[in-house]
């Protein structure tokens, strides 16, 4: 916002690829678990305002997201988006047996996204989904998360390159060390794709399993975010956006400024 107000600056916004979610852990495939009622984990997707906190984190730059792999990846799925209604999720809870909502134990985060993770804590406590912030330090969580060490709530983040195929094998399928919980139909329909050189029976395959982990609601994403960035006057080419889903600056060689 001080950036809009200064004169001679300009916003600049640029689309990473990362994505972040809210990932149910082993909680999900715990048959005593709240989590392991799909109404309660599509209570809790319904309970965000992606819009609202899209808009008061990054001005609207960003891309609320129904889907834990970045949109613009080759062979990524769209989904529906998913509607804001705290009153529908407050009637899925009902439903699985929790009129007054439940306590849902830790929600583990890492520190760079902190205030993003007390509006995602606050939007479920609104419904009834009541949890405990825990925010480490981004190498402590991500160690403890790679190695099953946290036993409730994550606040899941990914941006590896490549495409979706990459994104899928380190979050929905057997043997990824962030993984704790899968099904075997969607392990199978991805070591089918590992060996299809079609890429349009590739891309099915992809989107099959991409499609069966929206309906079965394994993740709650959140959003694709934006990065933010002061432009002055003096810039021709920032850089910013040359490369699709580069965070940064680049390539230097391009960056220009004016004459």
């Amino acid at each position: 916002e001080a950036v809009k107000r200064t004169p001679g600056l300009k916003l600049a916004a640029n689309l990473a690829g990362v994505t972040q979610w809210i990932d149910f852990v082993a909680q999900q495939w715990d048959p005593k678990s709240p989590w392991h009622d799909r109404r309660v984990r599509l209570a809790a997707a319904v309970a965000i305002d992606r819009n609202a906190i899209n808009q008061t984190e990054t001005l609207g730059f960003s891309r609320p997201a129904a889907s834990i792999i970045a949109s613009r990846l080759e062979f990524a799925w769209s989904p529906p988006p998913y509607q804001y209604d705290p009153a529908q999720a407050r009637k899925l809870l009902a439903e699985a047996g929790y009129p007054n909502g439940f306590d849902a134990g830790d929600f583990h985060g890492e520190t760079s996204a902190a205030s993003l993770s007390e509006a995602v804590v606050n939007y479920l406590g609104a419904v009834g989904i009541r949890t405990n912030l825990r925010l480490m330090e981004r190498a402590a969580f991500l160690q403890q998360w790679r190695e099953r060490r946290l036993p409730s709530l994550v606040f899941g983040a990914g941006g590896s390159y490549g495409n979706a195929a990459l994104r899928v094998e380190n979050t929905m399928v057997r043997g990824s060390p962030w993984v704790y919980g899968s099904h075997p139909d969607m392990d199978d329909l991805f070591s089918q794709q590992a060996h299809e050189q079609d890429p349009i029976k590739r891309a099915a395959l992809l989107q099959q399993i991409q499609r069966l982990a929206h309906e079965r609601v394994m993740f709650v994403p959140i959003w694709e975010p934006a990065g933010l960035a002061g432009v002055g006057p003096r810039v021709e080419e920032s850089g910013l956006g040359l490369i699709e889903y580069y965070p940064y600056s680049a390539p230097y060689e391009d960056v220009r400024l004016r004459k």
